[in-house]
């Protein structure tokens, strides 16, 4: 049965730590696909700072660009909120039908799992695989009580404590410094062209 990951967020912009965490999930979880979900744009952030949607997917379409086990999927983009993980990964089975799911989280996502919606519908439908995020300490056993059943559907990947946010790269952006090495070279060029984040 082949493996696809599923990584979430809002890449706005996609950057070299969104690509390094994906390549080592890819690799220790043994995926043959990883599936980029750029989230929708939720009405309450709408602010000038942020990139429209497909902006965010042309960025993202420059950064994985020369790597053929990356794609992305427009399923959150293209539905209707609310927009629960969840609902997203039961969509993505139906797509997928033969294949192992992977969600792709986060540390810190993990510690506020019990917090989403379903979460325990979430686990029974993909497996769970966390990467290590800097000041995040993870543990199989965490949420046995909240979440029975979540250690035998988790993977925890040690990968390389990459601490780049989005956040700052457009505060850098915005106060007309370099991000150059942040992002890739072509995410670099679209963003220029375009104007984003200044």
């Amino acid at each position: 049965m082949e493996r696809i990951g599923i990584l979430g967020g809002t890449f706005d912009p996609p950057h070299i730590g969104h690509l390094i965490l994906a390549q080592h999930a890819l690799d220790a979880i043994g995926l043959s696909q990883l599936l980029f979900v750029p989230a929708a744009d939720p009405p309450h952030k709408q602010q000038e700072d942020k990139a429209p949607v497909e902006d965010r997917l042309a960025m993202l379409d420059c950064a994985i660009m020369d790597n053929q086990q990356f794609a992305i999927s427009r399923v959150d983009v293209d539905r209707p909120g609310p927009h629960y993980s969840v609902d997203m990964v039961r969509l993505l089975q139906a797509d997928y039908p033969q294949a192992e799911l992977y969600f792709v989280m986060g540390g810190d996502s993990l510690h506020d799992l019990p917090k989403w919606h379903q979460p325990q519908e979430l686990i029974r439908l993909c497996k769970i695989a966390v990467m290590r995020r800097p000041q995040s300490i993870i543990s199989p056993e965490l949420h046995h009580d909240k979440l029975p059943g979540l250690a035998e559907r988790l993977t925890i990947v040690d990968a390389p404590l990459i601490d780049i946010s989005s956040t700052a790269i457009v505060a850098r952006c915005a106060a007309g410094k370099s991000i150059r090495y942040l992002v890739p070279d072509a995410v670099l060029a679209y963003i220029e062209d375009h104007q984003l984040y200044r």
